[in-house]
């Protein structure tokens, strides 16, 4: 389970980014409020630095209105497109584990 969870944390937070840019912090709380995706700093760093290297998104350095500068990541077309088939696999992929466990339980 650690494994999906943590493919599937990846293409949140690209998902996260597509609707605007973000800060690590706020990527952790907005994957916080969805206690089963929650991930802390150890996940969200190296995971954000996986994809800059993947050139997935993209980082700009802003001021902030109270302590040091803030890394603000956005998605790159690539990245853009890596969630948009991704998108497209996860309905199919979903659908066809749900109906196993159905059929499992019943």
């Amino acid at each position: 389970m650690t494994e999906l969870r943590r493919g599937t944390i990846a293409f949140c937070v690209l998902a996260l980014l597509d609707e605007r840019e973000r800060y690590a912090v706020e990527l952790v709380g907005a994957l916080t409020d969805s206690q089963a995706l929650a991930a802390g700093a150890g996940t969200i760093y190296p995971l954000l630095s996986r994809l800059r290297d993947d050139d997935l998104v993209v980082t700009t350095w802003k001021e902030s209105p109270a302590g040091p500068p803030r890394r603000y990541y956005r998605l790159t077309p690539a990245g853009r497109r890596s969630l948009e088939t991704f998108r497209g696999e996860w309905a199919q992929f979903r659908d066809a584990v749900d109906l196993l466990l159905t059929k499992g339980a019943s």
